[in-house]
């Protein structure tokens, strides 16, 4: 929602400011189409020839998380360290009962209580690839972590590939509003006999190429790069606390400590409160009795 005002705030104040000052939108509406023609038609060829087909893919379907924000929300940092306690507990209890739970975690009942968690793939291969590797004696701390971080960097370096389309589209926009101005200028220069008056309304047409290229980069495109990137960001750190915790358990601490080390490393604004936490184990506990 958020995002969708700030657009309006944008056209709003360009165009309320321009038109309170008293110039004549008219001008703009008449070239608006061809210049949005060129300039956004050779943005969206460039975009094409820049990118695959995933990648283009991946970019479209990204751009929705600009309005709706990190996939991740405070209550599923709660249960994301709910379930890790679950697992890390039975573990410590039964290993061999946990293979069922790894192995085939669509079928999994601990699994199966997080549905929003379940249903994203990388969380839950990087849980079971992780407790899969541990009980398997590939268990020190400081390897795992390396691959750990070695994988969640490539993660994210595929995450962040839509976000810097965007900001290279955003870059290229000024000079394809330049371009676009120039054809301007020609087709005035081709009509040098007209009279000023004439000649005033083409030359004013070609600066709406620079303007709207300019005003495209720096109003939209580029704070949809800068936007998809914090948001990519943002729900990075739910990977993260998932290392944290695995890391924490092959260091052979408590449950109960892996999963403070976890809280404690969640940033503050999606971190449970240890009173809301504790009642949460409390709870599964409860379920599991």
């Amino acid at each position: 929602m958020i995002g969708i005002v700030g657009i309006c705030v944008i056209f709003v104040m360009v165009f309320g400011g321009y038109a309170a000052a008293g110039g004549k939108i008219g001008i703009i509406m008449k070239s608006l189409p061809f210049e949005l023609m060129m300039i956004g038609g050779a943005a969206i060829g460039a975009f094409l020839i820049a990118n695959d087909k995933l990648g283009i893919k991946q970019t479209l379907k990204d751009i929705v998380k600009v309005f709706k924000g990190p996939v991740w929300k405070p209550e599923d940092y709660r249960d994301l360290l709910c379930l890790l306690f679950e697992l890390i507990r039975l573990a410590r209890q039964n290993a061999v009962a946990l293979e069922e739970h790894i192995e085939a975690p669509a079928s999994s009942d601990i699994f199966k209580r997080y549905p929003k968690i379940l249903a994203d793939h990388e969380a839950v291969e990087l849980i079971c690839d992780t407790l899969r590797s541990a009980s398997m004696n590939y268990d020190d701390p400081h390897q795992v972590e390396e691959v750990l971080a070695k994988r969640m960097e490539t993660n994210m370096n595929h995450a962040l590939h839509s976000s810097h389309a965007l900001q290279t589209m955003a870059d290229a926009l000024p000079a394809l509003g330049i371009v676009a101005a120039v054809l301007g200028v020609i087709k005035t220069m081709a009509s040098i006999d007209q009279p000023p008056e004439i000649l005033g309304k083409m030359i004013g047409s070609a600066l709406v190429g620079t303007f709207l290229g300019v005003f495209l980069a720096y109003g939209l495109v580029g704070p949809f790069a800068n936007r998809l990137k914090t948001v990519i960001e943002e729900d990075a750190h739910f990977y993260q606390l998932i290392r944290e915790v695995l890391v924490a358990n092959l260091h052979n601490h408590a449950a109960s400590i892996c999963i403070e080390v976890g809280r404690q490393n969640t940033p503050h604004h999606v971190r449970p409160s240890f009173g809301e936490l504790e009642d949460a184990l409390k709870s599964v506990k409860q379920e599991a009795a």
